[in-house]
């Protein structure tokens, strides 16, 4: 008996802008209880978690269901290491690639709308449980009618709509919130992260910028992207080559050497910067579960909608602070700045050693060797330094295309934390400095 469309609809993410703002709203309540209540403990003397496993696991369930931008959101949540124990950080790292699944019924709809026939029809075989599923589609395992394994990513019905309004949600946010502390106004760089999420939601595109970052990284041996198969993508269905490995997330845990560790840092930071500095492109979406560990040694590199292009100004201005920075040379601070697209209210004497600061901390893995990642404090620092200075740090405004500049160091830099590894990366960023 065929299952009814209503009943199908009804296990995919929830529709209508204020039914998910109610349901993101309760969630809210539920956490604020759980992190008031961290807080009375901790006037009492004791350390308890910022948030419970309890809070972790509805956390989890409620994003899982949303899916869209509410999901992106618990994804970035995972990879903070600061205000997490190790136990919920593994709760919430299931949104990096785990989610609810969509029905089969709703997979073979949309593989019939977007590519014409079934599954069966058109892949040798189909597998109908998920490799992984994600904030705006799911991926299972196939195999072409030549024998090649792919992975089939397909979108959930009606997410475009849904991130759109997700994202319209957290736009009234930004705005009531600017307008309410007088802070500087941040509409304009959540409109440019706003653009970038929803420009992901068009699989053809991905598939673009999937093929431009193969040809970016070709000259990096140890870089593997998957080729895309043109005649089983869409705007709404994805297919790439199937890679063999296993992903960043699960590969920490199995315990890999000081070597391996090392290998591994070492490859994640020349698929962020190389791609960048020579053909100014970046990989703005760096979790766990995008970056896996290949059967052959090399680093294979997942999910290219957010792959970000930036301007040459930018990249040039970049590259050359790039460059003084792994030599050890004096840098005019300000007049980098300046041509990134930064601007100032403050006068220079003032916003100088507010910038050099950025740049000593974040700089620390160049200018010292061995350097371990495992007692990195580069994302605690810095995050104080701002902190600290936050009424003259909200007069200093970067341009908005380094929204997704920092999201992808950031994350980076959580990464390298993750894998905690030690070694020579003062060689390795010089190496990096070589191709340029």
């Amino acid at each position: 008996m065929a299952s009814d469309p209503s009943d199908l609809d009804d296990k995919l993410p929830l529709q209508g802008r204020f039914n998910r703002f109610r349901k993101l709203a309760g969630l809210s309540a539920q956490i604020s209880a759980d992190v008031l209540k961290s807080g009375a403990k901790r006037l009492v003397g004791q350390e308890p978690e910022f948030l419970s496993k309890a809070a972790a696991e509805k956390l989890v369930s409620t994003l899982g269901e949303l899916k869209g931008a509410a999901m992106k959101f618990g994804q970035v949540v995972s990879m903070d290491t600061e205000f997490l124990s190790p136990e919920v950080r593994q709760v919430i790292a299931r949104l990096q690639n785990e989610a609810p699944p969509m029905p089969q019924e709703v997979v073979v709809r949309v593989l019939r709308e977007e590519l014409g026939d079934t599954p069966e029809a058109l892949f040798r075989e189909f597998d109908p449980k998920p490799l992984a599923a994600a904030s705006l589609g799911q991926v299972h395992r196939a195999v072409l009618h030549d024998g090649r394994e792919v992975a089939v990513k397909v979108q959930y019905p009606g997410i475009a709509e849904t991130l759109s309004g997700d994202m319209d949600n957290l736009g009234l946010v930004v705005k009531t919130v600017s307008k309410a502390s007088r802070l500087a106004d941040g509409t304009a760089y959540f409109q440019e992260l706003r653009e970038e999420m929803l420009l992901e939601t068009d699989y053809l595109r991905e598939a673009a910028l999937c093929s431009d970052f193969a040809r970016a990284t070709a000259a990096l041996p140890d870089l593997r992207v998957p080729e895309v198969i043109a005649e089983r993508t869409s705007r709404r269905v994805l297919t790439l080559e199937l890679l063999q490995g296993r992903t960043l997330k699960d590969w920490v845990v199995s315990e890999p050497s000081a070597e391996e560790r090392f290998r591994v840092a070492r490859q994640l930071i020349f698929a962020i910067y190389a791609p960048f500095f020579t053909h100014g492109q970046m990989h703005a979406d760096p979790h766990p579960g995008n970056f896996m560990v290949l059967e052959d040694g090399r680093l294979g590199v997942l999910d290219f909608g957010s792959i970000k292009r930036f301007s040459p100004r930018f990249v040039d201005a970049n590259r050359r602070m790039f460059l003084h920075a792994v030599r050890l040379e004096s840098m005019d601070v300000m007049g980098l700045s300046r041509e990134v697209g930064f601007t100032s209210e403050l006068p220079d004497e003032e916003a100088t050693p507010l910038i050099q600061e950025v740049l000593h901390i974040a700089g620390r893995p160049m200018r010292s060797s061995p350097y371990d990642y495992a007692s990195c404090s580069i994302t605690r620092d810095m995050k104080l330094h701002f902190a600290r200075n936050a009424p003259r740090f909200l007069k200093i405004r970067p341009p908005a295309e380094a929204v997704m500049f920092f999201r992808s160091t950031g994350g980076l830099a959580q990464n390298l934390r993750l894998i905690a590894a030690q070694g020579d990366f003062r060689g390795v960023f010089q190496e990096v400095a070589s191709l340029l």
